[in-house]
Formats: C-alpha cells, structure tokens, sequence
C-alpha cells in the first residue's frame, strides 16, 4: 500500500494538506468551513429538491423502526481479524455488513442481512457489484449518480460536517462519525436491536498516514480481510482513528442512556470503547 508518510513525505502530501499544517486552525476553519459545509451537505441538499429518491426512501426506511426489537445483531467489520472468526456461528443472525464485505459472502455461504456503505470511493468504485446485492442495501445520498431506483436500494442522508451527533435516525440527517460502523451502529439503534456486536473492528490499521489523505494502493491491501479489498490501483482514504473513537462514544452513551448495550468481539481488537466480549462465548 502507499505510505505518505514514508520517504519523501512532506512533498508527497497533496498541496491542501501542506498549506493545512502551516495555517492557524481557527484561521483554517474559518477559511473553509463555508466551502465544505457546501460541498458536503448543501449541494447534496438541493439536489433532493429535484430528486424524488432521497424522500422515497426516507418513508421506505420507517418499515424498519423497531423491526427487531430486544434482539441481539452483529455488525461486521471489515478487517483482517475476520479471518480468524468463525462467520458461520452467523447464520441466522441478523447482520450488517460494509463496504465490501460481500467478497467474503462465497466462502460463508450466505450474504448478511443488509448491507451499508456510505464511503464515496467505495461506492464510485464498486457501485456495480455493490448494486447486484439482493439483499436491503443502505447507501449514501452522495452516491446518488451511480445507483437507479430499486426497492432494495435505500438513500440514506449522511455526512461528516457538524454537528457530530448520535441520532439513531435513518428518517433524518446521520452523522457519520469518520467511519461507517458509527452509521451501522445508528441503524441498528433505529431497528430496535440489543445488544449490537461488533466484530472485525480491528481498529488498527498497517498504512500509516495523513488521515483521510486519499491514496492509491500500491498492492496487496495489508488492513482488510482480503489482499484484493483495497488491492493494486484502487483509490482510498486513509483512516482517522481518533475522530472514530470520538463518534464510538457518542454510539456507546446513546445505548448506555436507552438501557442498551454495544459490545466488542472481534478478535485481537484495538478499540477500548467498549466493553469486551469472548466471540465463542456469545454462541455457547
């Protein structure tokens, strides 16, 4: 994979991000708050205006308000330490699978229950496998111009611009919380389910850099359960793991409020957000 951070790194990082490091951050702020509140939210706003599928979906989601009330789901994550879990305790699970996760659907035989994605590389780049799923698919309105209308093709509102909030509500604006487990988690919430696990949230990854600089894989993808994930030539951003953590304890208050719990079964996890879990244990 690329390393910005590796020989050279100064001048390899985009010129934005140059300029960044020398600007004051109030200073910084203020320069482009007004430009990325534009292009983050308010051009994707009104183009819903003339856009009928964003509200389409919006009243196809309330189907799911407490569609699984009091019971247990899983969210899956997507790194390397699925490899040494065994998915096929999964089976007949509710599940949520992400980004492409569904490399994986051959070798457990059978696909998870639905499937998230709000990543806009993911979704230019994958959007035609991404769209042949046949299962509940939940993707981004910023992804609008690569997917048609579809009765398993659900738009959801989201973003990564203030306010950094829990919502729990796919009806409304979500916050993505700089990483799509945050909006998986909120889903869930919406759907009624607890505990909601996670697994496969390795929260480590080998690629250092810049977080959210996009690179280009230069190979074999060392951060995700399978080499070709992110493999040779395959457009990414680099992951910001302290903004993650952030949203997780907005997720882990919001359930601790409602009575509920999120709990964390992945195997040789780094998150400490919440509590730990032995994944056999959950199947016993």
């Amino acid at each position: 994979m690329q390393n910005p951070e590796g020989n050279g790194a100064e001048s390899s990082l985009p010129l934005i991000y140059r300029v960044k490091r020398l600007v004051p951050p109030p200073v910084w702020r203020g320069i482009t708050s007004p430009y990325w509140w534009w292009y983050n939210r308010a051009r994707h706003q009104a183009a819903a205006l003339f856009d009928a599928r964003l509200r389409e979906s919006q009243k196809a989601v309330e189907v799911y308000r407490d569609c699984h009330r009091g019971r247990r789901c899983f969210i899956l994550g997507n790194g390397p330490s699925l490899r040494h879990t065994d998915l096929s305790r999964l089976r007949g699970e509710i599940t949520f699978g992400m980004n492409r996760i569904y490399l994986l659907f051959p070798e457990m035989g059978f696909a998870t229950t639905y499937f998230l994605a709000v990543n806009t590389l993911v979704l230019e780049q994958c959007a035609a496998e991404i769209a042949a799923l046949d299962l509940p698919k939940f993707v981004t309105w910023r992804a609008r111009r690569w997917f048609g209308r579809g009765p398993q093709t659900l738009f959801l509102d989201t973003d990564y611009t203030e306010p950094a909030d829990f919502t729990g509500d796919p009806t409304r604006r979500l916050f993505e919380g700089s990483t799509v487990t945050y909006t998986a988690l909120q889903l869930a919430y919406y759907m009624g389910c607890d505990p909601v696990i996670l697994i496969g949230v390795d929260h480590n990854f080998t690629t250092q850099g810049q977080p959210n600089v996009i690179v280009v894989s230069s190979g074999d993808d060392p951060n995700h359960f399978a080499p070709g994930y992110f493999g040779k030539g395959f457009r990414w951003q680099l992951p910001d793991l302290q903004a993650s953590e952030a949203a997780y304890c907005l997720a882990r208050d919001a359930y601790t409020a409602a009575g509920r719990s999120i709990l964390d079964a992945t195997v040789g996890g780094k998150l400490t957000v919440f509590p730990k879990v032995e994944y056999r244990s959950l199947f016993e």
